[in-house]
């Protein structure tokens, strides 16, 4: 196919014209179309304006003329590469020096990668061809032209830009130079002391931190990590329980941003040699709705690393479906919160989700005639329904001695945030004993191993019998992205080996990951939970009393109907929500 050299952006008109040729219209949407031109005012891509009518595909029924599907067509008609703009995959620092913003601007196009002396450049604009050899002159570099979403590269090219412009301002207001080096702790504390950090009141310092909360809150992250090297600090988001590199900062701008976020959290801006904990709430740009970040600081060799969590009270607190709570999951852990009094226990690791159960938990079980008290370190999401306190160490408040204040407030349930000595773990199950509901964690790899966790802690075996309702043991796997995951056959050997020793039938199928623009490529988007709930019976009640051994406690607890870790992700599996590959990474094969 043949098209008219003539160096001039795409007209509403032309790309209708397309549209027509390839059937996806028919002539009553082409006439309409025209009808558009004379009301436009504006210099609208025409990809845009299309779009905006939400017609469907003629071509193909089941598809709508959306602006990213009439991108990827725009692209086939003129045989060139499509790309999905990723923000986390463009080293935007360099390549905006290679090329203005005012001549990025002017035709419209975006750097987004340089590698092997060949540059990259998206485009939406297929006819407009004068800039590729002006560029490949000057930059003495092999172009690439690649069409990408127009509404992204004119978002794109404001944002990388302006981001940009703040950094060198913010360098250059305080005379700077990401060159800079720092041979030891008291060489980059010593110039800390000077005027040459930049003020954490900044404009440009503001902006970017502004722009790196807005860009988190975008991307799904759940903690953003600032964490200041030698020359470069680098900018990582947590999404979907994996780090990944956003940018590099020099660093002592960098510092200026660690100072706004903790001036934003009311903290010690003098003290940087000691950890410190504050809180910052603020909107989401899309919701409109208040989500909370809980900062930690710590001083490392070039300075203060910060942490911030973001929580999302709606993300939190979920109902058991969600969570990922199978109907049985649920009735089991609707049986055992139904007791007035006892104890409920819940173990993974770090970052396994329990936060979100326990909070979950009591939310569902909140009602105006009980009195909901609870220990937390720190207290993750203030919720107007508990009443919350902190464990504060330097004022002799810990879980132990939280818990005996709570005791004293009239509480029907009582949520300790970890069980981490024999002093909590006694104080607890006396508050259970005394008629209360009381859930805790505790860091164990599977329920039956938190029986075992209790003897060693020092609880004698007969009160953890009196007690003790059940465990749930949770991990947290990545989702198949719903937009790109494909099916395939099940290994028998793989399946085997994550059912034994229960039987069910192997699935038709399963889904396995493929990777697209949705996902990131990466084949995966969102978390659910694995849970092994363990109801205390009277047969494991009877092991308590023994003081009996791990491997005998888990047996009979199979034998009581325990479906393990790997059991539930075998479930998922089948249901088309993970793989094998993220239930094995996630459990371990030392599980199987």
């Amino acid at each position: 196919m043949s098209y008219s050299t003539q160096e001039q952006p795409l007209t509403l008109q032309q790309v209708a014209g397309y549209l027509l040729a390839d059937q996806m219209i028919d002539r009553l949407q082409y006439d309409k179309i025209l009808q558009i031109i004379p009301l436009q005012k504006n210099k609208i891509h025409p990809l845009i304006s299309i779009a905006s009518l939400k017609w469907p595909n003629l071509a193909q029924p089941k598809h709508y003329l959306s602006l990213e599907n009439l991108t990827r067509w725009l692209a086939q008609r003129f045989t060139l590469p499509y790309i999905h703009i990723d923000p986390l995959k463009t080293d935007f620092a360099h390549l905006t020096r290679l090329v203005s913003y005012a001549y990025a601007e002017r035709f419209k196009i975006l750097p987004l990668k340089l590698e092997n002396n060949l540059l990259t450049i998206a485009t939406a604009e297929p006819l407009l061809r004068e800039w590729e050899d002006e560029l490949s002159k000057v930059l003495n570099l092999k172009i690439q032209r690649i069409i990408a979403n127009p509404q992204d590269i004119s978002h794109y090219l404001n944002e990388f830009y302006n981001l940009q412009h703040s950094l060198n301002e913010a360098a250059q207001d305080n005379k700077l130079k990401s060159s800079t080096v720092w041979h030891d702790f008291e060489q980059l504390l010593e110039l800390e002391n000077k005027d040459s950090k930049p003020d954490a009141g900044n404009q440009h310092i503001v902006h970017i931190v502004d722009w790196l909360l807005q860009y988190a809150f975008a991307q799904r992250a759940s903690d953003i990590h600032l964490e200041p090297r030698r020359k470069e600090g680098h900018v990582r988001f947590r999404i979907d329980g994996q780090l990944h590199m956003v940018h590099k900062i020099p660093t002592q701008i960098m510092l200026a941003m660690v100072s706004r976020f903790k001036m934003l959290a009311r903290m010690n801006l003098a003290e940087r040699r000691r950890p410190q904990d504050g809180r910052i709430k603020t909107l989401s740009p899309e919701t409109g709705k208040t989500v909370e970040l809980r900062l930690s600081t710590m001083p490392t060799t070039f300075g203060e690393k910060l942490v911030a969590r973001i929580f999302d009270p709606e993300v939190l607190v979920k109902n058991f479906n969600s969570l990922g709570f199978s109907k049985r999951d649920t009735m089991l852990w609707q049986r055992m919160t139904s007791h007035a009094h006892g104890i409920i226990l819940i173990t993974g690791p770090t970052g396994s989700g329990k936060t979100s159960t326990l909070y979950s938990a009591l939310k569902h079980l909140a009602r105006p005639e009980l009195n909901i008290c609870t220990i937390e370190d720190p207290i993750e999401v203030v919720e107007p329904e508990f009443n919350q306190m902190q464990v504060n160490p330097s004022i002799d408040v810990s879980f132990a001695t939280g818990v005996r204040t709570l005791l004293r407030q009239d509480p029907d349930i009582i949520m300790v945030g970890e069980i981490r000595d024999q002093e909590t773990a006694e104080v607890s199950v006396q508050a259970a004993l005394t008629g209360h509901l009381v859930l805790s964690t505790l860091h164990t790899n599977d329920a039956p191993s938190a029986i075992t966790r209790l003897f060693n802690i020092g609880v004698a075996p007969y009160l953890i019998d009196a007690t003790l309702l059940g465990v749930v043991a949770q991990r947290l796997v990545r989702t198949l992205c719903p937009q790109c995951k494909q099916k395939q056959a099940c290994d028998e050997h793989s399946w085997q080996s994550l059912i034994q020793p229960l039987t069910w039938k192997k699935p038709e199928f399963i889904y396995g990951s493929q990777g697209c623009d949705h996902c990131r490529q990466t084949g995966y988007h969102g978390r659910t939970g694995l849970f092994e709930i363990m109801p205390v019976t009277p047969a494991i009640a009877k092991l308590i009393n023994k003081d009996s051994s791990l491997s005998t406690m888990r047996a009979v607890a199979l034998k009581e109907g325990l479906y393990p870790l790997r059991f539930n992700g075998a479930q998922k599996i089948a249901a088309g929500l993970t793989t094998f590959e993220e239930v094995l990474r996630v459990i371990g094969i030392n599980s199987l």
